[in-house]
């Protein structure tokens, strides 16, 4: 048996000692006829082809490598639990499976999900033996339904246009952990840097006044301590406000931000008469994200955000990293070239890219996969799996933003539409019910309806036109650069901040991907004056407070990347930076020549090393 990818902790911001990863081998099988129910594959039913989890079987290192339709895909594997596990409950976790899962144990069925980009769990306990525990999971996939929350994943069998490679199946790690009965379920962290607090939401398993349990929460800073509270548990929601007075003001600087990603290390130790039951890792990172005046704040202060979109695809893995290095490095990357932050397009990422950029600083707007067509249907699907994404992702400082639709995907007929466009209102609404500290961007890049930032996408190559349509409110607002108009009737402007949260796109090639992009440069030169002729009006707008430059990488036929698919820079970073800070560099011989880029390449490889 090979040896598994994806061996790190799968959910770092609620960690525990007692768990196994799951991932590596497990036999596997496609059920084109969908016969497997009735032939109950879900016990003792050996599959027929194995497969490499949590890599999805259209990706090459699932070690299968077929894009063809399959959207019924069956696994297997036999789990022995540890000694350790011996009277604790044991739970099952997925990370992500697209799209529905069905799951069995020991052929007794223990939990179903819909939803392709959001974890699930199962108490396994009543259901194992010993050893030699058999897991089934039987998932379905719908490839041709273009309603379905997908993404970029294309309903044709080969990628084209703006549109990928599908991922089907299992694609992030499963898991298995063993907890006491009376156990922390889930934390909600929200940090007030005004009053320097935090205030934490706690959900428990197993409470009741007759339990004697208390719940010990210890806050520290680079292992300094903080803050201590200790309080009874009466049931299984308590609440409470803890100070951090340790010098975290302006002048100190412990509060996060993509310079200084300052983060408080949690323990939550649960208590039953006295003895510890549970113990949970955790963190924080004290920030504010606030809109004043029309300005976007961080921390209270005016910030411009230089993002970069980063689909969160790779080569050999489709959806799923074929590492956890390979985030640290997209991220280091991202950070060397001078951005400030990601918008992850179409994709709800991997929990371990938003514990990077946690931990290395980077601004993260949070977005959802979405549909392409409207339907009764959609509207419960979408809606209540963007519930559990905001529910997943709320703890992490560098999440900045929400943004759950996206250029009008899943409303094409808002403008004429008014279910669709009560739809975008109430998923803004929805959004702010759930997270009152972020702003929520109602349909990103036109057609808004209520919405915190007012964000534009426009694909114009040339300078003069954006240096005009940007040099004035009136200008910007009233611009339609995709034909589109940007807020819908009877949602006017009403001083958002404005992003151009979309533009750029020059496709240039540097590799032996062929594609395309939505303008084109010949040369390095030629590439470093078109970035300029773009970038540069964004900075020097006096209108604009931040941008999302399209895109970090190549993908697949798309070419429009700063780096390759395989994640070579086609301009050295510091180029790249200088045209960030409004420089208009000089590029040399050997810039060109690509010799610089291959040494910084060794420079941030090794920089990971020492993470």
């Amino acid at each position: 048996m090979s040896k598994p990818y994806r061996t790190e902790y799968p959910r770092p911001q609620f960690r525990r000692d007692h768990w196994v990863n799951l991932n590596g081998e497990w036999e596997f099988a496609f059920d084109d006829n969908r016969v497997g129910i009735e032939e109950r594959w879900y016990d003792q039913h050996p599959l027929p082809r194995t497969i490499q989890v949590p890599f999805c079987f259209q990706s090459e290192l699932s070690a299968i490598g077929d894009i063809g339709f399959h959207d019924t895909v069956w696994y297997r594997k036999m789990f022995t639990p540890p000694a350790e596990f011996s009277g604790k409950r044991i739970f099952i976790h997925f990370g992500a499976v697209d799209y529905a899962a069905s799951v069995w144990v020991n052929g007794r069925h223990v939990v179903d999900h819909e939803g392709g980009h959001t974890p699930f769990q199962a108490d396994i306990t009543d259901v194992l033996k010993e050893e030699n525990n058999e897991i089934v999971v039987r998932a379905e996939d719908f490839s041709r339904d273009v309603t379905l929350p997908r993404g970029k994943q294309y309903w044709q069998e080969k990628s084209a246009q703006i549109f990928y490679t599908r991922t089907t199946g299992i694609w992030q790690t499963v898991w298995v952990e063993a907890v006491a009965e009376a156990h922390l379920a889930k934390v909600r962290m929200t940090p007030d840097i005004d009053s320097n607090s935090v205030r934490i939401e706690h959900y428990m398993t197993g409470t009741g006044p007759d339990k004697e349990l208390e719940l010990q929460v210890k806050i520290t800073f680079k292992g300094e301590p903080v803050a201590e509270d200790r309080f009874s548990v009466q049931g299984p929601q308590e609440v409470r406000t803890i100070s951090v007075h340790d010098f975290n003001d302006h002048s100190m600087g412990r509060w996060w931000s993509p310079e200084h990603p300052n983060l408080y290390d949690v323990e939550f130790t649960l208590l039953q008469s006295g003895k510890a039951v549970d113990q949970v890792q955790s963190y924080f990172g004290m920030r504010k994200i606030s809109i004043v005046g029309g300005k976007l704040c961080l921390n209270n202060r005016p910030y411009f955000m230089k993002l970069v979109l980063d689909q969160g695809y790779f080569p050999d893995g489709v959806l799923t990293a074929p590492s956890d290095e390979a985030f640290v490095q997209d991220i280091q990357m991202t950070k060397a070239m001078g951005f400030n932050g990601a918008r992850k397009h179409q994709k709800v990422e991997d929990p371990r890219y938003l514990y990077w950029a946690d931990r290395l600083g980077l601004l993260v707007w949070g977005e959802m996969a979405n549909a392409y067509q409207y339907s009764f249907e959609y509207v419960g699907k979408i809606t209540k799996e963007w519930m559990e994404v905001v529910s997943r992702d709320y703890n992490h400082p560098s999440v900045v933003a929400w943004v759950p639709l996206n250029e009008s995907w899943g409303v094409p007929n808002i403008l004429i539409e008014e279910k669709q466009r009560q739809h975008s209102l109430a998923l803004y609404h929805m959004t702010k019910s759930l997270d009152q500290s972020r702003p929520v961007i109602s349909n990103d890049g036109w057609e808004h309806t209520k919405s915190d930032i007012l964000t534009i996408h426009d694909y114009e190559w040339r300078r003069e036109i954006l240096e005009d349509r940007y040099s004035t409110v009136e200008k910007a607002v009233g611009s339609m650069p995709a034909n589109r108009w940007l807020t819908l009737e009877g949602y006017p402007y009403e001083n958002q901040p404005i992003h151009v949260s979309e533009f750029g796109g020059i496709s240039f090639k540097k590799s032996d991907w062929e594609g395309w992009g939505y303008s084109g440069a010949d040369n390095e030169q030629d590439f470093l004056n078109r970035l300029v002729a773009v970038i540069h009006p964004m900075l020097q707008s006096p209108v604009v407070q931040g941008f999302c430059y399209t895109q970090l990488t190549d993908v697949e036929q798309e070419i429009n990347g700063l780096l390759t698919y395989d994640r070579k820079p086609k301009l050295p970073f510091e180029v790249i930076k200088a045209i960030n800070e409004g420089k208009v560099p000089v590029l040399k011989e050997e810039q060109a020549s690509g010799v610089q880029q291959n040494e910084q390449l060794k420079q941030l490889a090794a920089a990971r090393e020492v993470q």
